[in-house]
């Protein structure tokens, strides 16, 4: 899945560990993510678009 989680995160201002505290995830969870080597579940890619005030569409396609 392709995603551009990393510069939205990075534009919100929030650090890989910030974000997975949040989501409630491990930090190697985001940074897989980030790389494209792990798909989210639905659930979480929602809870990563809601922690940053995004659309799930707006990060991941």
């Amino acid at each position: 899945m392709k995603n551009n989680l990393q510069e939205t995160r990075s534009n919100s201002s929030m650090t890989q560990e910030e974000l997975a505290d949040k989501v409630d995830v491990s930090i190697q969870t985001i940074q897989s993510i980030e790389k494209g080597k792990y798909k989210p579940s639905d659930s979480l890619a929602l809870n990563i678009a809601r922690s940053l005030g995004k659309e799930v569409t707006e990060i991941f396609s």
